[in-house]
């Protein structure tokens, strides 16, 4: 018993001691959701507060939140004082990596900083959207020699329609006719950014020609209607080129004028600063650099804007241009000192905010003068030489050639290659230019000579649309089975739907197939080939009547006409000299000298009555255009009070002297009019006979009142001597006068254009027109008797009742002069 209790108490220690030196565990405690804690032994003698934990017993996560869970100490430590000092170490590490990221970031965007990159926004477009099986656009771009000599790369965002096929579907961008990018079209529910490189020594300085090409199948449907629902649009705020270096910013030459841009809207915008702007002797000069400046940009949206005594902030897509002798500029910019020996045209750099800016200065504005004519010199042409092409090529490549009389060009001179096409709709397009004295909107057919083929596997049902200007004009059936090949196929196309200046002729193919019919998963994106169209296929204009029409906006819009042929300066009426109404001017002026290729020249007058027999332009609100000026437009005299833009929160109000007659009279004449428009679309339709050609002679020209839904008006009519042309631009207000004109001479609405009056509304962006009733013939050339006869066709065309009585005189006289003939001949009884 003795020697049995000293081992019970030895082993009773041995025990105590084993539970000591175990951590007390309190896991069961542990709020829900932390993560368990593993206990470990500490021991008070080696460990001290300075004392870092080695990293690795850090968890791979951790986080503040992580490591500071409640844990309570060992058993093992006795000291109160040791509790500290052996929890702090492991609630301090985590601190480290925590606040290591945000001191590093700086240092990461210095440095990219670091690095300057210039930024082209290359899209001439407010919206850009390939559309299809198959579609692409191309332009140009113009680079100086230091942006073609730097390293460049290319970023674009787009994003495609849900039911395009990732895998079957591609898009390309090319440069230079140079594949430097091409990948899947899957892009669908988010935008997607691309950027790459430009392999060096692709650009080249001067025109660059961008090609944007996409190539898309539908995901389930095989109809010619799931087509339309294919498309891809590239976001013209994220398509730009970068380029690196100082290098590249530097404008070195006058000739860097034509590598302005565009922002990312697709715009351009000069702002001429010219302090001496009130003096009527800078008026005239600045309007002919106006126009020199858009003719060597070249670009498709351009706006200009005058300050007389700021230096705007510069941007992408925008150029200052400073105007003025020395000591005119010398508030705002220091002119070098050999201004003061003569012209001066140069680039210069601020140095007060570092942009660059295009000096034109002299120690007289007489020599400013001189400076402006080396500056637009390049763009002057002879008024009277033919032009060969229309230059389009900044919003549409290549440049439209112009068509005149008997012309017929192939396809690739078109700018249309050889294509094989294995969808179910083939589109491609074309652009041509037909003079300003075209005369042939009623007889005539243009011809498309088709080199094509078609697969065996194409039924009958398929045809060839030809669109122009978006018109159907005609159809093509296709009606053999098994195939064939089409060779100098005519295509006719009447030739109303033409008009002067761009026209875009659409060919668009509908192939149907039996295995579209059954719609077989794989036959959705099917490579084999069912149609190809050839280069060798051409485009022929027969002669046409060549005589200029009066008025004729169409014609202006298309070519300037008649000021692009005006061999005298074109008289000129602005209601008032000042920024807000030059800004107008310029841009109006810049437009009219695009389409016609070369600067108008024009004679700022100071009163109507200076105008003469000259061809004119009257520019200001309505309210400030003399009434004389108006009634020969046909414009209503009281639209001078009456027309006014409407104010925000402004209503109708209801005629309060409306009565059930009235509307018994609208009822009745609803039914007749509504039978009458029956009757007329079915005559269009079946024998192509409009009313209004059903008539002796052209009508009157109504008087017009615009509507105040409207903000914006252009006119143009004969003056009261028949022997010159008035064209009139005026607005109820200048704000409305500025703001229809940056809004008309967009690459979007100039076209549309037409009429003897073309109305615009700033609040709906709808464009009204009102056509032409009575012309007057404009000789453009010399006498010929066969373009008399093509003039005198298109009018009996357009004039049918006039024409079917002169076939009934001369049938009679023809009769009456064959039985006179008849009645002296032959044998009497």
């Amino acid at each position: 018993m003795n020697r049995v209790l000293p081992i019970l108490i030895l082993l009773l220690g041995a025990a105590a001691a084993q539970a000591q030196s175990t951590p007390f565990d309190m896991s069961g405690e542990r709020p829900k959701g932390e993560p368990p804690v593993t206990p470990r032994i500490f021991a008070p003698q080696t460990t001290t507060p300075q004392a870092e934990p080695p990293k690795t017993t850090l968890p791979p996560a951790a986080t503040p939140s992580a490591v500071t869970p409640r844990v309570n100490p060992p058993v093992a430590i006795t000291p109160q004082t040791a509790i500290p000092q052996t929890v702090a170490p492991q609630v301090t590490p985590p601190v480290v990596p925590v606040q290591a990221p945000p001191q590093a970031a700086p240092k990461v965007q210095q440095i990219a900083s670091a690095t300057p990159e210039l930024r082209r926004f290359v899209v001439p477009y407010s919206k850009l959207r390939l559309e299809g099986e198959i579609d692409h656009k191309s332009w140009s771009i113009y680079l100086t020699p230091e942006q073609a000599a730097a390293p460049a790369k290319f970023n674009f965002s787009y994003q495609n329609a849900v039911v395009v096929a990732p895998e079957a579907s591609q898009l390309t961008v090319l440069l230079n006719d140079r594949i430097v990018h091409q990948q899947q079209i899957g892009s669908s529910d988010n935008p997607s950014d691309v950027n790459f490189d430009i392999p060096r020594g692709l650009l080249q300085p001067g025109s660059n020609l961008l090609t944007f090409e996409a190539s898309q199948r539908h995901r389930t449907d095989c109809d010619i209607q799931s087509t339309y629902e294919l498309w891809s649009d590239i976001d013209p705020t994220k398509t730009f080129l970068t380029f690196a270096g100082r290098e590249a910013e530097k404008l070195s030459t006058t000739d860097a004028i034509r590598a302005i841009g565009i922002d990312e809207a697709g715009k351009t915008q000069f702002n001429l600063v010219v302090p001496a702007l009130a003096q009527p002797g800078t008026t005239k000069p600045m309007l002919r650099l106006a126009q020199g400046l858009s003719l060597l940009a070249g670009m498709p949206n351009e706006t200009f804007s005058f300050s007389p005594d700021a230096l705007p902030p510069p941007g992408p897509g925008k150029m200052t241009v400073a105007v003025g002798t020395p000591a005119e500029l010398q508030p705002l910019f220091a002119v070098p000192a050999s201004a003061q020996n003569g012209a001066l045209a140069t680039f210069a750099t601020d140095p007060r905010s570092g942009q660059q800016l295009l000096l034109i200065s002299g120690p007289s504005w007489q020599a400013i003068s001189s400076a402006i004519d080396m500056v637009v010199s390049p763009t002057d042409r002879d008024p009277n030489t033919q032009r060969d092409l229309l230059v389009t090529q900044r919003w549409t490549a290549p440049d439209a050639p112009f068509l005149y009389s008997g012309t017929s060009l192939s396809f690739e001179q078109l700018g249309v290659k050889t294509t094989e096409f294995s969808g179910r709709r083939f589109h491609t397009s074309f652009n041509v230019a037909i003079p300003s004295d075209f005369y042939a909107n009623a007889y005539g057919e243009a011809t498309v000579l088709l080199d094509a083929a078609y697969a065996k596997d194409v039924r009958p049902g398929s045809h060839i649309d030809v669109y122009v200007n978006g018109n159907i004009a005609t159809t093509k059936p296709i009606t053999a089975t098994g195939g064939g090949i089409l060779k100098q196929l005519p295509i006719r196309i009447t030739m109303r739907h033409f008009k002067p200046g761009l026209n875009t002729v659409t060919l668009e193919v509908m192939l149907l197939a039996d295995e579209d019919s059954a719609c077989v998963p794989a036959t959705t994106s099917s490579t084999t080939p069912r149609f190809a169209l050839f280069d060798t296929s051409q485009f022929r204009i027969p002669d046409f009547a060549r005589v200029g029409q009066r008025p004729n906006l169409a014609a202006f819009a298309g070519t300037g006409y008649p000021y692009n042929r005006d061999a005298e300066a074109t008289a000129l009426f602005i209601d008032r000299i000042d920024a807000d109404m030059l800004s107008t001017t310029a841009t109006l002026l810049g437009q009219m000298a695009l389409v016609a290729g070369h600067s108008i020249a024009i004679e700022p007058i100071a009163s109507p009555s200076a105008v003469g027999s000259r061809n004119a332009i009257f520019i200001g609100s309505i309210s400030q255009l003399p009434s004389t000026i108006l009634s020969q437009m046909n414009i209503a005299a009281t639209s001078q009070v009456a027309w006014r833009s409407p104010t925000p929160g402004q209503g109708t109000t209801q005629d309060a002297s409306v009565t059930i007659a009235d509307w018994r009279t609208r009822i009745s004449g609803g039914v007749v009019q509504g039978q009458l428009d029956r009757f007329q679309e079915w005559m269009h339709r079946n024998f192509d006979i409009s009313l209004s050609s059903l008539r002796f002679m052209p009508g009157s020209e109504q008087v017009f009142a615009p509507s105040n839904a409207n903000t914006f008006l252009i006119a143009q009519a004969a003056n009261p001597t028949k022997d010159a042309t008035w064209t009139v631009i005026t607005a109820p207000s200048a704000g409305d006068l500025r703001t229809g004109v940056d809004a008309m001479t967009s690459q979007v609405n100039w076209p549309q254009i037409s009429g003897h009056i073309t109305l615009y509304s700033a609040k709906t962006g709808k464009i009204d027109t009102v056509p032409v009733n009575r012309f007057d013939f404009v000789l453009s050339g010399p006498w010929s008797l066969t373009n008399y006869r093509l003039i005198a066709a298109n009018w009996l065309s357009s004039n049918i009742l006039s024409y079917a009585f002169l076939l009934v005189i001369g049938s009679l006289l023809l009769g009456i002069a064959t039985a006179n003939i008849l009645s002296k001949i032959g044998r009497r009884e």
